[in-house]
């Protein structure tokens, strides 16, 4: 019998798989800290003989070289794929034996990029599932607008095409194993479930069930902004990311924290939001370990700007920084772990703000509040308080003289974005109130939440 494990990387919103059999197996798009699947190896006690890529990734720097080099595995990159270093391309309808009765056939379907490459693989002649990287997702495909804006529409039509290759080569029951669509925004948009079928596809996908013309419309209509780390992700993976070091990074004294934001660099606070609310380093800026931190984090930072991290503990530092060597952000300038009176200095007081909800802001009433909403532009769209103004979170940092005199009261969706814009705002002098709160909640309340 063959075996799938599923590596979840939460934070980035994708999936990576270690398949096979009795004796070896396959990683498939690993990721770059790659103990992960060597642990997973370990537990299964196979030896991975291939490591394969679906596609150069936009989102995140892969562990696919390092992988191979450490196990002797033989490093698959579909051939369209322009690196600079050693692999064996991979080209339409070439296999491999992955282990006993057990073989992975590499198929064509660009879109997501124009290289882009499915696995398939069979046991025993009969394909059981499909790798399908960033083409085929959990009902929608990966957006074609990563790789050049000229190719965009070009590459939705071909992300049509690759779907119905697909759709019309596999049987129903085909498990559809996709890397990207469970909170990447690799995504044209969010998977709608956990697990899918060549079948449930069929049914629900409308790569399946709309014409090209109409599937393409609708797709580029749909494409929101593209995290600015992504520009850095290709270039890193196209020449071969280095191997991580996840060693704990120095230490900083309250001197030296205070020191680095006055030098301009990014003190980031990974502490809940509630936590940082109630009292913080002045000038820090939240970025919650449990929330999307490195999607978030790297896409707001400029890029290569020094960062120390603040953690409640040890293991929530560890934890941020294998998040974050994921996106490129390799190793913290400092760190510092506990609480805010382990990172002030003696006769400094912790900075704080408050939090409300929806209903305190109608209750307080919105007339003389600034009411700031950091949501994307399509959730903005479904509905928004009236007289509210809008910069998404990623754009804050650099649009904050945008925003009008008062105290600003934040929301987004649920509590988390707004943290980080509420940080922001904070520790550049404004009054501010980050409203924690669902968005629904806000017409409950009896705000106007004008729609259309």
């Amino acid at each position: 019998m063959f075996f799938v494990d599923v590596i979840e990387l939460e934070g980035l919103g994708n999936r990576s798989y270690l398949a096979g059999g009795v004796s070896s197996a396959v990683a498939v798009d690993p990721p770059r800290d790659i103990d992960q699947v060597l642990a997973a190896a370990a537990r299964r006690g196979v030896r991975v003989s291939h490591v394969v890529e679906t596609h150069l990734h936009n989102d995140y720097v892969t562990g696919g070289l390092e992988l191979a080099r450490i196990t002797g595995a033989v490093y698959l990159v579909p051939a369209g794929a322009n690196v600079s270093f050693a692999r064996t391309p991979v080209l339409d309808g070439d296999t491999v034996d992955v282990d006993a009765d057990l073989t992975l056939t590499a198929v064509s379907t660009p879109g997501h990029t124009p290289h882009h490459t499915a696995y398939v693989l069979e046991e025993a002649g009969r394909p059981v599932a499909a790798f399908t990287g960033g083409s085929l997702l959990i009902g929608t495909v990966g957006r074609p607008d990563l790789v050049e804006p000229r190719l965009t529409e070009q590459l939705a039509r071909a992300q049509h095409a690759s779907a119905h290759r697909l759709a019309d080569a596999l049987p129903d029951d085909t498990a559809v194993l996709p890397t990207h669509g469970f909170g990447s925004f690799c995504s044209s948009a969010q998977a709608g479930g956990d697990t899918t079928t060549i079948g449930k596809e069929k049914a629900a996908n409308s790569a399946l069930t709309v014409d090209v013309d109409t599937f393409v419309a609708e797709l580029l209509a749909g494409l929101e902004d593209v995290p600015a780390y992504y520009a850095h992700m290709g270039p890193a993976n196209a020449t071969g990311p280095a191997p991580v070091d996840l060693t704990p990074p120095a230490i900083a004294d309250p001197r030296e924290l205070a020191a680095r934001l006055a030098a301009g660099e990014w003190v980031v606070d990974l502490r809940n939001r509630v936590a940082f609310a109630e009292g913080h380093v002045a000038g820090s800026f939240n970025f919650e370990a449990d929330g999307k931190l490195a999607t978030y984090l790297a896409w707001m930072i400029p890029w290569g700007k020094p960062v120390t991290l603040l953690a409640g503990s040890p293991e929530q530092l560890a934890s941020a920084q294998r998040e974050l060597v994921r996106v490129g952000i390799d190793r913290p300038a400092a760190a510092a772990t506990g609480g805010p009176e382990a990172w002030l200095r003696d006769g400094e007081r912790p900075a704080s703000f408050p939090r409300a909800t929806f209903a305190r802001l109608a209750a307080d009433g919105t007339q003389e509040a600034v009411v700031l909403d950091v949501r994307r532009d399509s959730e903005r769209a479904e509905g928004w308080i009236e007289g509210s103004v809008h910069i998404p979170v990623h754009e804050v940092h650099r649009r904050l003289g945008e925003v009008p005199d008062g105290t600003v009261w934040v929301h987004c969706a649920g509590g988390m974005r707004a943290g980080i814009a509420a940080s922001l705002l904070d520790a550049a002098g404004r009054q501010v109130v980050a409203v924690d709160d669902r968005f629904d909640a806000a017409a409950e309340a009896g705000l106007t939440v004008v729609t259309g």
